[in-house]
C-alpha cells in the first residue's frame, strides 16, 4: 500500500516537474516581452503625440488619438503574451468580439453621434468660439465634445446638439472669417432724405466702440413698407463684442435720430439685433 502511494506520489511529482519545465520559461519569456513591449509601446504613443501636435489636430481630438493608440497596442501586447505562455487565445477573441458586437447594436445611435464627433474635430467646420446656427439654434459654441456639441444661446441656455445631428444639416458658421455681422434695423419716414440719413447713420456706426472699420459698416435700404423705408445697418465686430456693440449701436442710432431731428418711423415685423445671414 504504501508503495503504491509512493509510486502514485513519485508520478504526479514527475508530472508537475514536467510541466513546470516546459511553463517556467514560456513564463519568463513573456515577462521579458511583456516588458521590453510597454517601453516600445509608451516610445510609440509618445511619437504618435508629436505627429498629432505637428498635424494641427483640434486639441479635442489629441487625447483621444493617443489613448486610443496606447489602448490598441496595449490589447495586441496583451494577446501576444496570452499566446506565448500557450493561453487559447481564439475563444477569448470570439467571446469579446461577440460582447463588442452587442455593444455597438445598443449603442448604434450614439457611435453614430461619436463618428460625427470626430469628422467635427477633425474637418473644423466649427470651433470653439464660433458663432454658429445649427438645427435652428443661434449661438456661440462653447464646448465640442465627442458625443455633443454645447451651444451657448443668446439668451444663456446651452444648446446640447447631438454631433450625428449637427452635420446632418447645413450648418451656418456665421464667424467663418473669425469676425460676426451684428445686424440691427430701423425705419425712416419716406419724407426724409435717404442719403442724409445714411451717412449720419454710417457715421454714427463708425464712431461706436468695437466696430470695425474692416469690413466696412453699410447701411441701405432693405425694403418698403406701407408706412416706411426699413433700412439695414451692419456692423461687423469681433465674437465677444458682439453684444457690446449691438446695443452701442442701437443706442447711438436713437440718439443720433434725435439730435438730428430725424423721426423714427413704426413698422412692424422689424427686429433689432440679429445676427448676419
Amino acid at each position: 500500500m504504501e508503495n503504491l502511494f509512493g509510486d502514485v506520489f513519485s508520478q504526479k511529482a514527475n508530472e508537475y516537474l514536467s510541466m513546470a519545465v516546459d511553463f517556467i520559461p514560456k513564463v519568463v519569456v513573456a515577462v521579458i516581452v511583456f516588458t521590453i513591449g510597454l517601453k516600445i509601446i509608451n516610445k510609440i504613443v509618445d511619437l504618435v503625440k508629436v505627429g498629432v501636435n505637428k498635424t494641427g489636430i483640434s486639441s479635442e481630438l489629441k487625447p483621444f488619438i493617443n489613448s486610443t493608440v496606447a489602448f490598441s497596442l496595449k490589447v495586441l501586447l496583451f494577446f501576444v503574451v496570452a499566446g506565448i505562455v500557450g493561453i487559447e487565445t481564439t475563444k477569448f477573441i470570439a467571446v469579446l468580439s461577440a460582447a463588442v458586437f452587442a455593444i455597438a447594436m445598443g449603442l448604434q445611435g450614439s457611435l453614430g453621434h461619436f463618428a460625427a464627433g470626430i469628422l467635427i474635430l477633425i474637418f473644423r467646420p466649427y470651433k470653439v468660439g464660433d458663432v454658429v446656427e445649427i438645427q435652428g439654434q443661434l449661438g456661440i459654441v462653447r464646448d465640442i465634445q465627442i458625443i455633443n456639441t454645447n451651444v451657448e444661446l443668446f439668451d444663456k441656455k446651452m444648446a446640447i446638439i447631438p454631433n450625428g445631428s449637427a452635420i446632418s444639416d447645413i450648418v451656418t458658421n456665421h464667424s467663418f472669417e473669425g469676425v460676426v455681422r451684428v445686424d440691427t434695423e430701423i425705419s425712416m419716414p419716406y419724407e426724409e432724405d435717404f442719403p442724409k440719413v445714411r451717412k449720419i447713420l454710417e457715421e454714427v456706426v463708425k464712431k461706436t466702440p468695437g466696430v470695425l472699420q474692416d469690413p466696412k459698416p453699410f447701411v441701405g435700404i432693405k425694403e418698403f413698407d406701407s408706412h416706411s423705408i426699413r433700412l439695414s445697418v451692419w456692423p461687423y465686430a469681433k465674437i465677444e463684442d458682439y453684444w457690446d456693440v449691438l446695443f452701442a449701436v442701437n443706442a447711438n442710432l436713437k440718439k443720433a435720430m434725435g439730435e438730428n431731428q430725424i423721426k423714427v418711423a413704426y413698422s412692424e415685423g422689424v427686429e433689432l439685433g440679429t445676427i448676419g445671414l
